[in-house]
């Protein structure tokens, strides 16, 4: 397909070709952007499910297909299932995922990760790391250690390393990630990086792990490997990562050899990318992050721009292109229920995307509270997690799926040791202040989300106290 480079005013919409900096072309405007599969084998291999998985995107019509978490180590998962990508051991069942992709007229990138201090308990060996011994504001988390120089040296090539053998494998490039409070949006953020060395101090010497990351991945691939990397607009925490900030990171980027920058938002501790922690009027809006999109748009303008979160109408994705507001249109969530998001939109068939609304069962009176808010983030994502895991088995997603159902799928995924009180204060015993947490945390579950599966096994009925 020969396609034009494109121009501030050249006309755009969804179904148009975007040509990237590598000369890589997607044949339209809409990603499904990366969500975590948990499809890996036990051995942190990819599992025949996400091909089926993928198989099952590939029809979907969609102009790029970044796949969820790889992690570069394995020792260093951010959850049981996560694929890891460390040596040439796994690389038929890679090469299998990338193809099921492609067979379908798209190209996949690998988005490749390092969780940092948001390593699962169960699965980290070791314990988790971090640029700083700072610890997650979510009850449960161990606190991490700090990383020594060495030891970030090692994760950089890590990074190299798995980028490398993605592109072995067939993939069409990697996706740096870079957001949502895992290890690089850790060294990025002044409140989990307080080293005092040349990884630390100002937004300079905190953005350097991510430039070093992708002048090494970039050293280690072709020339027409994509290269794309995933910035949070902020950390939407008090004195955390911020607009600003993230503006500077985009200039140090655009000095590089990027050919996508990803723009989202939030962690764990404060999930914006799903719409958790966002004020009332910019959950209103359709695109969480579009108005910030706007004001970076001119600090790189070569590297185009993705906007992912919150996206769910025909009109307000049309928008976002013909307004030059964004480059490509990304959808997560969307797709683990409407895997042909993109062929319905790109064809009219549908003018809104199904969105459901995942909650605690809870009293209106504890909704806010900052225990239910990450326990109703944790639970959004393992619900729409349980939906891959239906395609990847060959079903259809079941959006009325209920809560209760994916309370129990979790904790067998993720262990119940994941949810307990692990943060230890100076002298050993737990802090009192994760303690409380925890026990709010678990007093609700207990009542309002254990309770009604208890009744459910005995027949009774499920509406809480």
């Amino acid at each position: 397909m020969s396609v034009v480079p494109e121009t501030p005013d050249a006309p755009r919409s969804l179904s148009s070709p975007l040509t990237l900096p590598n000369g890589q072309v997607l044949p339209n405007r809409i990603m499904k952007s990366a969500l975590s599969e948990a499809l890996g084998t036990s051995d942190n291999a990819p599992d025949i499910r996400l091909t089926r998985l993928y198989g099952r995107w590939a029809e979907g019509g969609y102009g790029l297909l970044v796949t969820g978490n790889v992690m570069v180590d394995h020792r260093h998962l951010g959850e049981p299932g996560n694929v890891a990508v460390e040596d040439r051991r796994d690389m038929d069942a890679l090469s299998r995922w990338a193809k099921t992709a492609q067979d379908g007229g798209t190209p996949i990138w690998m988005q490749i990760n390092h969780p940092g201090r948001q390593g699962n308990p169960v699965t980290t060996v070791g314990g988790t790391i971090a640029p700083s011994a700072v610890g997650l504001d979510i009850p449960g988390i161990p606190a991490p250690r700090a990383a020594t120089t060495d030891e970030i040296e090692s994760i950089i090539e890590r990074f190299a390393v798995t980028a490398a053998l993605a592109e072995e494998a067939g993939f069409d490039g990697v996706q740096i990630h870079a957001a949502h409070g895992y290890l690089v949006s850790q060294f990025l953020s002044p409140l989990s990086n307080v080293r005092t060395d040349e990884w630390g101090g100002d937004i300079d010497g905190r953005a350097r792990f991510l430039l070093e990351v992708i002048r090494r991945v970039r050293s280690r691939v072709s020339p027409g490997f994509a290269v794309g990397v995933k910035l949070n607009s902020a950390d939407f925490q008090r004195g955390g990562f911020s607009e600003d900030e993230s503006r500077a990171v985009i200039a140090m980027i655009g000095d590089l050899p990027v050919d996508l920058i990803e723009i989202s938002g939030g962690s764990y501790e404060s999930p914006a990318m799903m719409g958790k922690s966002v004020s009332a009027s910019t959950a209103s809006r359709e695109a969480y992050f579009l108005e910030y999109a706007v004001t970076v748009r001119d600090i790189a303008p070569h590297i185009p721009l993705a906007v992912t979160g919150g996206f769910r109408t025909r009109a307000g994705m049309d928008d976002a292109i013909a307004s030059s507001a964004c480059h490509v249109v990304g959808l997560g969530r969307p797709t683990a229920v409407a895997p042909d998001a993109a062929r319905d939109v790109l064809s009219g068939r549908i003018d809104t995307l199904p969105s459901p609304s995942i909650s605690v069962p809870v009293p209106a009176r504890f909704a806010t509270t900052r225990s239910v808010r990450s326990l109703d983030g944790l639970l959004d994502l393992q619900w729409h997690t349980d939906q891959l895991h239906r395609m990847g088995a060959g079903k259809e997603p079941d959006p009325a799926r209920p809560i209760t159902r994916t309370l129990v799928s979790s904790l067998q995924r993720n262990g119940i040791d994941a949810v307990r009180a692990k943060r230890r204060g100076p002298a050993g015993a737990p802090s009192a202040a994760a303690s409380s947490r925890m026990a709010g945390v678990l007093s609700l579950v207990r009542r309002y989300v254990v309770g009604p599966i208890v009744r459910i096994f005995r027949g009774g009925p499920t509406s809480g106290a």
